[in-house]
C-alpha cells in the first residue's frame, strides 16, 4: 500500500480530494516503468485540478501531480532499470494518467529523463515543471538573440515559480531583470534573486495601447491577457516575447501593430509535450548554471497532506517560489 492524493467527481459534479491508501493493481496498466516517488510539487496546474477550478482532469479518479522525482522499481522499457534516477514532467500525466502526487506511479519510460549528475530528487523538484519552464523561455530568449547589453528582460507573475526561477537564471546570465509583480511586499525577495528593478503588475494588467513606448528587449510571460499584450505593446524593435502561461486568462487582446511594426516576435512555450532533447538540454543547463543559493530561498517544503490546502493557495495568489512535497515525511 501506499499514500496518495486522489480526486474523483461528487454527485453535484464538483471535484473531491483525499489522502488516499493505494496499491499496485490500482495504477494504470499502460505505464511500462514502476517508480518510487521521493519529491512532487505543487504547481498552478496541480492547484486547478484539486480544487475543481478548472476542468484539468480528463479521467476519474485521478492522482494529479504533474512533477516528479525518484527512483525505478521495475521496468520493461528498454532505456531504464530497477535503480535508476529519473525526473518527469508533463505529458499529460496528473490530467489524462496517474500522476506523482503519490508514494509510487506508473508511468512510460519514454517520459522520463535520467537525473542530471549531482543533482538531488529535491532540487530537481524544487526547480519542477516551474523552472524547467523558465530555462525553456530563456533559452528561446537567447536562441532568438536576445543580447545582455541589447535592454531590459521583463518577467511578468515575478513571484511565481516560473518567474521566480527566471529571474534567477537571466541576472545569472547577466540581463538586466525588471520583475513585475502585485506583491510590492516581495520586492526585497525578488531583488535577492537579482532583479535590478520591481514594479507593479497594475502598470500592465489593465487593457493599453496597441503600441506604447518601447522598453523591453524580452519578455518572459506567465501571465497572459492584457498582461501579455502590454508586454508586446512595449517591446523593442526586434524584441522577442516568450508565453508560456495564463494566470491572468487565456485572452490576448493585442493587435498586429508590434509584429509588423517592429518586428516583435511571440514565441510559444510548452513544456508539456516538449521533445526528450529540448528537455534534457535545459535540465543540463538548470543543474549547471540555476545558483543553488538562489532556488534555496525560493522553495518552501511541504507534506502530502499539506498539499491539499496549498492547492487553495497558490490558486489565491498566496504562495511565492515553489512549493514541493516531499513523498517520505
Amino acid at each position: 500500500m501506499f499514500t496518495a492524493i486522489l480526486l474523483d467527481k461528487n454527485d453535484d459534479g464538483t471535484t473531491a480530494a483525499k489522502l488516499a491508501q493505494l496499491d499496485d493493481t490500482q495504477l494504470p496498466a499502460d505505464g511500462d516503468v514502476t517508480v518510487s516517488i521521493d519529491y512532487s510539487t505543487i504547481n498552478y496546474k496541480d492547484g486547478l485540478a484539486i480544487t475543481g477550478k478548472s476542468p484539468v482532469v480528463r479521467k476519474w479518479p485521478m492522482v494529479p501531480g504533474i512533477d516528479g522525482a525518484g527512483e525505478v522499481i521495475e521496468s520493461s522499457h528498454p532505456e531504464w532499470k530497477a535503480g535508476d534516477r529519473f525526473i518527469l514532467n508533463g505529458w499529460g500525466v496528473g490530467e489524462n494518467h496517474m500522476g506523482c502526487l503519490a508514494q509510487r506511479a506508473r508511468l512510460k519510460g519514454d517520459w522520463l529523463i535520467p537525473l542530471p549528475a549531482g543533482m538531488t530528487s529535491k532540487t530537481a523538484m524544487s526547480i519542477g515543471t516551474a523552472g524547467y519552464t523558465a530555462m525553456l523561455c530563456a533559452m528561446a530568449l537567447q536562441e532568438q538573440g536576445v543580447k545582455k547589453d541589447g535592454g531590459e528582460i521583463l518577467v511578468t507573475g515575478a513571484s511565481g515559480g516560473v518567474g521566480s526561477i527566471a529571474i534567477a537564471i537571466l541576472s545569472g546570465w547577466g540581463y538586466r531583470v525588471v520583475a513585475s509583480t502585485g506583491k510590492l511586499s516581495e520586492t526585497d525577495y525578488l531583488k535577492s534573486l537579482g532583479a535590478a528593478e520591481v514594479i507593479d503588475r497594475n502598470e500592465l494588467s489593465a487593457p493599453g495601447k496597441p503600441l506604447q513606448k518601447e522598453r523591453w528587449a524580452g519578455v518572459v510571460d506567465s501571465v497572459g491577457s492584457h498582461t501579455l499584450a502590454n508586454a508586446v505593446a512595449q517591446t523593442r524593435y526586434g524584441g522577442t516575447v516568450t508565453a508560456c502561461g495564463l494566470a491572468q486568462g487565456l485572452d490576448f487582446p493585442a493587435s498586429v501593430a508590434p509584429f509588423i511594426l517592429r518586428g516583435v516576435k511571440l514565441i510559444g512555450i510548452d513544456s508539456v509535450m516538449a521533445p526528450k532533447a529540448k528537455r534534457i538540454a535545459a535540465w543540463d543547463r538548470l543543474a549547471k548554471e540555476l545558483d543553488p543559493h538562489k532556488l534555496a530561498t525560493i522553495t518552501q517544503e511541504i507534506t502530502l497532506a499539506d498539499a491539499l490546502d496549498k492547492a487553495f493557495d497558490i490558486l489565491a495568489g498566496k504562495v511565492r517560489g515553489r512549493l514541493i512535497v516531499n513523498m517520505r515525511d
